[in-house]
């Protein structure tokens, strides 16, 4: 008898499905694709119907739905931090009780209406038996469950769940034994946060503009968190100062006092980025790195085991994981793609399937069963034709080996290329399935791609798609990373020497001054955020790639997310053909139709169309 798992995260942020038969992942995805809402935290009724429909199933078929957490300990942990805080959080508390009293606590009613506005049953009578995971659990299934992996340990780090904000867990065959657990209010994820909001980036969102800005800062402020805002224990755990933070009782971050220390008010968004920020960067970054290695080390020493699985929202910070695999105790490290909330609707419907049901589990040690995180929708090439005609667009349609010539002589003529094919990724980052290419032998590509197609700040660096065969010709790492999770220094030899009128520049006065023969994914301190890529996980991409390094002799190419920034990538070939039209790309490529921006009719150029994002 088959077995079906439905798998749902939601009302927090980046809400997701996920479809899971007989262990076998089917399909997942984000609701952001399909509502252009980024992040979007309502319930995922798109990502559900496409799940359903790419399995071939309806809701009667599927034997249950499993939500990511329990809401009642996560009411619980509001109440309690409440009255602890009292009558400080007052504001903040009447802010949250009405969405609670209303629908949070009767989530699973909640669910119910919200399967049957899908349309396939006629009453909530019908809808499949509801199981909830625990955050921290669903975090931890979906590290391990899909790993390579019969035994490891397993780290999970984020923000906050119902109360975990770190947990330790160690992994055997199809179960997940849980070791120990931080509690909240003390969170490494929050204090990264922290850092984000007061540099005045997003919280939830921008962390990753802060790590990005980390290399141009000095670490000036690391003795200053150790002394006032963090104590740290010789295993890794820890506890955090709260008189120095607002996140539990207010409606920002960060305490009067934290501004004391750290040298006046938030910057506020959108205004200039000065040294202080790059510094605050730095500094929390570096902090960051030296926690998650002890807290490594410590697990290591406990469990005895040699491979370690990484998720939650920290499991992002990919410079730290590339320190942790380079530095750390264990020999072989898997991250899950989709570390953040919305991978945990995969892992609570993976956990239900091992643990609740106990159905056995296989790995061969050496892949994992994300079938390349490539698990969205996907378009044939007459459905794209089809849509492009509608469109008015014009194009031609190529075969596999005149497409992948011609785009590749299209890069190596420095031409901003849209590439659209295959299904599009699970998780955050862009993996050749929806991706915006470049050449990063260009000197003036980062500048082009971050202020004329994304719409970015210039600081932003890309990262690298390479041939798995050749990474270690290019960066010091000689490791599979094909969902863009370890940061990795490019290899000396390509390293270029600053000349004299270079040597005095430090952090944001080195931005466009090349660092190496690849200077458009070399970020400031000569490191890069690594994809391998295979022929395997990704054929057409991989000729792609083979093709460049044909004409160019350079098995690298830029690889960024095809969306401007604030905007969700792309889901379908309309909204391909939209961002195309409306920034400078030079080629759009949708599977085997090829669009050149001088072919089509021009759009009126209004920026109007961008406030229809919420810009981070």
């Amino acid at each position: 008898m088959k077995h079906i798992s439905l798998g749902i995260s939601a009302y927090y942020h980046d809400s997701a499905a996920c479809l899971v038969h007989d262990g076998e992942i089917i399909a997942a995805a984000q609701e952001e694709r399909f509502t252009r809402k980024k992040h979007d935290a309502g319930f995922p009724h798109n990502a559900v119907k496409f799940c359903l429909k790419e399995g071939g199933y309806t809701l009667s078929d599927v034997s249950e739905v499993v939500f990511y957490d329990k809401p009642l300990l996560k009411f619980e942990r509001l109440l309690e931090t409440y009255l602890s805080f009292a009558p400080k959080g007052i504001s903040s508390f009447l802010a949250a009780m009405p969405v609670w009293l209303k629908e949070k606590l009767f989530l699973k009613d909640l669910l119910r209406k919200e399967l049957v506005r899908i349309g396939e049953l006629a009453s909530t009578k019908e809808v499949p038996p509801i199981l909830f995971g625990e955050h921290h659990e669903s975090h931890a299934a979906a590290a391990f469950f899909p790993s390579p992996y019969q035994d490891a340990a397993v780290l999970c780090m984020d923000g906050v769940g119902e109360w975990a904000t770190t947990s330790a867990w160690v992994g055997h065959g199809n179960q997940l034994t849980p070791l120990w657990e931080i509690p909240f209010p003390h969170s490494m994820g929050l204090l990264y946060s922290a850092f984000t909001y007061y540099t005045g980036f997003k919280v939830n969102s921008g962390e990753y503009k802060v790590m990005g800005l980390a290399p141009y800062g000095q670490p000036t402020y690391v003795k200053a968190i150790y002394e006032h805002l963090l104590d740290v224990k010789d295993d890794g755990t820890f506890r955090l100062n709260m008189e120095y933070f607002d996140y539990c009782t207010g409606l920002k971050m960060t305490s009067a006092k934290f501004d004391e220390i750290f040298g006046g008010p938030p910057r506020k968004p959108e205004s200039e980025l000065t040294q202080r920020e790059m510094d605050l960067a730095r500094s929390v970054q570096e902090v960051t790195e030296e926690v998650v290695l002890q807290l490594a080390k410590g697990l290591q020493k406990e469990t005895g085991l040699d491979s370690l699985c990484l998720s939650g929202g920290v499991a992002l910070n990919c410079v730290g994981n590339g320190r942790l695999l380079r530095e750390g105790p264990f020999k072989r490290i898997w991250i899950q793609p989709a570390a953040g909330d919305a991978g945990s609707a995969l892992g609570a419907a993976l956990s239900v399937h091992y643990q609740y049901h106990g159905n056995s589990r296989t790995t061969n040690g050496e892949s994992d069963s994300m079938r390349g995180s490539y698990l969205g929708p996907a378009f044939s090439n007459d459905e794209i034709e089809t849509r492009l005609q509608n469109l008015g667009a014009r194009y031609e349609r190529l075969d596999d080996e005149t497409l992948s010539s011609r785009v590749a002589h299209e890069l190596a003529t420095e031409k901003v290329i849209g590439w659209f094919q295959g299904r599009m990724e699970f998780g955050p980052r862009a993996l050749g399935g929806r991706s915006i290419l470049g050449d990063p032998r260009s000197e003036k590509m980062q500048s082009i791609m971050n202020l004329k197609i994304k719409y970015r700040e210039s600081f932003r660096p890309f990262a690298p798609s390479v041939l798995r065969e050749r990474v270690s010709d290019y960066f010091e790492i000689n490791a599979e990373s094909p969902y863009m999770l370890l940061v990795a220094p490019v290899s000396k030899d390509r390293r270029l020497a600053l000349t004299d009128a270079h040597k005095n520049l430090w952090g944001i006065d080195l931005l466009n001054v090349p660092k190496s023969d690849i200077p458009a994914v070399t970020h400031v301190d000569y490191s890069a955020r690594v994809q391998t890529v295979t022929h395997q996980t990704n054929p057409r991409y991989y000729a792609l790639l083979k093709a460049f390094e044909a004409e160019t002799g350079c098995g690298v190419l830029i690889n960024t997310s095809f969306n401007v920034r604030g905007e969700p990538i792309v889901g379908t070939p309309e909204d391909a053909f939209r961002c195309f039209m409306r920034t400078e790309m030079d080629v759009l490529v949708l599977e085997n139709c090829v669009l050149r921006k001088e072919d089509q009719t021009p759009v009126e150029k209004d920026s109007s169309w961008m406030q229809e994002f919420e810009l981070d």
